[in-house]
């Protein structure tokens, strides 16, 4: 086998770091010219990369644009555009609630700035290889022909030809008007509201840019920074005192899941639950729907919050009632949540091992191959349930539901062990069902995860008992329950934890299991 010559490897070389910098030059060309337009804090928003080192938010009009240090080389131009809110005061409000808990769009921003990256890298790297290919094309004897050609006074012509149209098209000499933002200067936040408002730590380096007109704003902006504060401070408090909870610890062969529910937009208690969670030693979350008031697309922020909450967990969901159509659901779903669908009797393994069913909430238009099927009743979609969960090759662990009231019928025929959901907006059970086949089922109902007393729960703070449940499984079964509630004077309540027995023991390991009897935590 001959070597390839000096020449050759040379040559290849050459090649290949001339594709390698101008997929660099043309990959960095193609990103900062791109941009994407996403659900951000409830706006529609374009999002366009920029090497200036900042976040910069273009709020409009009325309020102040901000800017602040992005962390890194990388920066991000972002203009809100259209939202659904009636009054800028409730915009404002909304702005401070979300911005307290950031990490639900820090994480959207970064992976779409990351997404970005890469389609710009991909098309880079094809384009750069488009010269590289026409000059191998082209061979070395034509290459020189044309050198040649290009010297004649044809060849000058043909070059000034293609120079005059490439001018042309970028009309070096059209001018634009200055920018208004031009005139305005970049002014630390504190210096802004005239230090009226005391400031957190962490938003001091926030500069402001805004002129006469948004001066008549700054009573919002500073009752936005009362807010943030007061929610800031709120939550993370409940937070660090979730986190030395006395919970139930799993053993060795069991698994905890962490069940939330009704959380409606508030982002706050997502860092509480996962807390929680924490403490009682779950690796994975069931979460029963109602994540948002319309299930409309400026809800975005609230489905990106959850999800960086528990990113690292086993994902599992259902879409509640106030979910309306299939956004939540396909919105969670691209997100890497396991949103169940067993219209068609599709069996998940879950947490532990355990076989895992659901479905939508039939008030939310989710119901997969039932959807088309118009007019079907709540105790019509039970019975439908019913017969798919019954059908099973194995007994079913858990039904996921919204409400649990849709699992009664299976519950009565005695085809599955346990059936969650939330709906109520406060706890109810375990309840035992004892079905006609003689198997044992428990029905239980979790309160609202996000406080809410109504369909949407954005506040400095909950407007009524927030509620999340452990769930324990072991042998490929739900064994216990143990319920954790956070009063709206930030005190917790750690409920008994509840064994789940069952008429065949011999399916499930004989243990003692302790019990916790919480008592009041105040801080």
């Amino acid at each position: 086998m001959r070597r390839p010559s000096r020449r050759h490897v040379l040559t290849s070389t050459v090649a290949v770091v001339v594709w390698a910098v101008l997929t660099v030059v043309v990959g960095v060309a193609l990103f900062l010219a791109d941009s994407r337009t996403v659900s951000l804090a409830s706006h529609d928003t374009v999002l366009r990369p920029t090497l200036d080192g900042s976040v910069v938010v273009r709020t409009g009009p009325v309020l102040p644009d901000l800017r602040l240090d992005s962390g890194s080389r990388i920066g991000v131009d972002v203009r809100l555009g259209k939202t659904e809110a009636e009054t800028t005061d409730e915009l404002v409000q909304r702005y401070a609630y979300i911005a307290s808990q950031p990490e639900g769009p820090r994480v959207r921003v970064a992976g779409v700035l990351g997404s970005m990256a890469r389609d710009a890298a991909l098309r880079g790297g094809a384009i750069a290889l488009v010269p590289l290919l026409v000059w191998a094309a082209v061979g070395r004897q034509r290459r020189r022909d044309l050198l040649r050609a290009g010297r004649s006074w044809r060849g000058a012509v043909v070059v000034l030809v293609v120079a005059g149209l490439v001018v042309v098209l970028l009309e070096p000499w059209g001018e634009d008007d200055e920018p208004v933002d031009a005139a305005r200067d970049w002014v630390p936040i504190g210096e802004w509201l005239g230090g009226s408002v005391p400031l957190p730590v962490e938003i001091e380096d926030i500069e402001v840019r805004g002129d006469v007109t948004t001066t008549q704003t700054k009573r919002l902006v500073q009752s936005a920074v009362d807010t943030y504060t007061k929610s800031k401070e709120w939550y993370a408090a409940a937070a660090e005192d979730a986190a030395d909870l006395e919970l139930r610890q799993p053993a060795e062969d069991e698994t905890v899941v962490l069940l939330v529910s009704d959380r409606h937009d508030n982002v706050g208690m997502d860092e509480v639950a996962r807390a929680v969670g924490d403490a009682g030693g779950a690796t994975a979350v069931f979460d029963a729907g109602d994540d948002t008031s319309t299930g409309k697309p400026w809800e975005a922020f609230s489905l990106d919050s959850v999800t960086a909450a528990f990113e690292d967990l086993d994902r599992y969901g259902v879409a509640g009632n106030h979910d309306n159509g299939t956004f939540v659901r396909d919105y969670l779903s691209d997100r890497g949540w396991t949103m169940l669908d067993s219209t068609e009797g599709e069996v998940v393994d879950g947490p532990g091992g355990a076989p895992l069913m659901g479905i939508d909430d039939p008030r939310s238009s989710g119901l997969g191959s039932w959807r088309d099927e118009s007019g079907l009743s709540f105790t019509e979609v039970g019975d439908r349930l019913a017969d798919v969960v019954c059908d099973a090759e194995d007994r079913v662990a858990t039904v996921l539901v919204h409400d649990a009231n849709l699992g009664r019928e299976l519950l009565d025929r005695g085809c599955a062990d346990l059936v969650v959901g939330g709906h109520l907006h406060v706890a109810s059970g375990p309840e035992q069902v004892v079905g006609e086949n003689g198997e044992v089922g428990y029905r239980f109902t979790t309160g609202t995860t996000g406080g809410a007393a109504y369909a949407i729960a954005i506040g400095s703070k909950i407007r009524r008992t927030a509620s999340v449940t452990l769930i324990t499984y072991r042998a490929g079964r739900p064994v216990g329950l143990q319920e954790v509630d956070l009063q709206t004077n930030r005190v917790f309540e750690v409920g008994e934890y509840v064994e789940l027995t069952y008429a065949d023991e011999d399916r499930v390991e004989a243990s003692r299991v302790d019990r916790v009897q919480g008592s009041p935590v105040n801080r």
